[in-house]
């Protein structure tokens, strides 16, 4: 048997535990916040579950933490103690390694501590223990959720934890003078699908307006192509390597093989998108990228979704599909040119 917490974005956990029960055979669940996080419990091992999560990710998961421990709340200062204590018990896995920990609490919990003053707790009894505590990077996480009654805590690497940020929400911080903050679906595409825009030399931009990712695919040194019959951000204007086509996608004139990166961002409907994409096909390099977002319209996403990348299919390999923290009523594609 083994038990894991499961995290999606608001609204979206029950298409992502609909996704488990088809790779991972009797499974159960409890629901802990609405919509968002549940325990999912298994007959299977814990590697076995590790295991089919890897081979077929489901794409509304967004983090995934074992429950190796688990302690209910007393709701004064010993619960606090007793987690310090089970951290000290547990020391093996934590002796020279770099280790972060992640607090993350219901709303209506018993648990008396904020998860700052927590963390710093821990962090002192990871020292003790001759581990490294840290933000970024850890080869190691203490991923601990309270809920109402119960502390829920799991240790794992950050790859099987499908993150390393606290329940999957990857933050970004906001810039003085960013164009939007649509820019952190690309930033967050980037670390989930092991990317370097940098490596790229040349971009389309579908749907660009106003332009917050065509902005960091400038910043990191690509010359780029944007369409959007609207206007782009004035800051964007003059910058010597953005190429401006005021035009509708489907009108524009573009030259075959032009481009090793696509990436789309539009407000369509998801088979529109997809003609689009498809059309403008010839105008990548062999093996080229694209990211893209499917807005999700319909009440059966799951289905919308396998629509969609059928029919994508037929000129690009799906890499991965996955709704990432930043994306709202969407998910994100990674693909490659066939």
């Amino acid at each position: 048997m083994s038990e894991w917490i499961g995290t999606a974005n608001q609204g979206y956990a029950p298409y992502a535990m609909e996704e488990l029960r088809r790779i991972i055979p009797g499974v159960s669940f409890l629901q802990l916040a609405a919509g968002e996080v549940f325990v999912m419990s298994s007959s299977l091992e814990t590697a076995e579950v590790l295991a089919a999560i890897k081979e077929q990710e489901p794409i509304f998961l967004r983090h995934i933490q074992p429950v190796d421990r688990s302690l209910t709340i007393s709701g004064d200062a010993g619960d606090l103690e007793k987690l310090s204590e089970l951290i000290r018990n547990a020391r093996l896995m934590f002796t020279d390694k770099r280790t972060a920990v992640h607090i993350r609490r219901n709303a209506k919990t018993a648990f008396q501590y904020t998860a700052s003053d927590t963390k710093a707790v821990l962090d002192a009894v990871l020292m003790e223990l001759d581990a490294e505590p840290v933000v970024q990077q850890p080869e190691m996480i203490i991923s601990v959720y309270a809920g109402e009654q119960k502390l829920y805590i799991g240790f794992g690497r950050p790859e099987d934890m499908l993150s390393d940020w606290p329940g999957g929400a990857v933050r970004f911080q906001r810039e003085e003078g960013q164009v939007s903050r649509a820019k952190f679906k690309l930033l967050e595409a980037e670390r989930a699908f092991g990317l370097h825009y940098g490596d790229y030399s040349s971009a389309l931009d579908i749907g660009a307006a106003p332009g917050g990712w065509t902005s960091l695919l400038l910043e990191r040194g690509l010359r780029v192509t944007a369409i959007d019959p609207a206007d782009m951000h004035p800051s964007l204007l003059h910058h010597p390597a953005l190429t401006h086509l005021k035009v509708n996608a489907s009108e524009a004139k573009l030259a075959p093989g032009s481009f090793d990166l696509l990436v789309c961002d539009m407000s369509w409907s998801p088979m529109l998108m997809s003609r689009l994409v498809l059309d403008l096909k010839d105008s990548l390099a062999e093996q080229a990228t694209a990211i893209i977002t499917v807005k999700l319209m319909h009440r059966k996403p799951l289905q919308t979704i396998r629509e969609v990348k059928e029919r994508l299919e037929t000129g690009f390999a799906v890499l991965k599909a996955k709704q990432l923290f930043h994306n709202r009523e969407e998910i994100t594609l990674y693909m490659r040119k066939k």
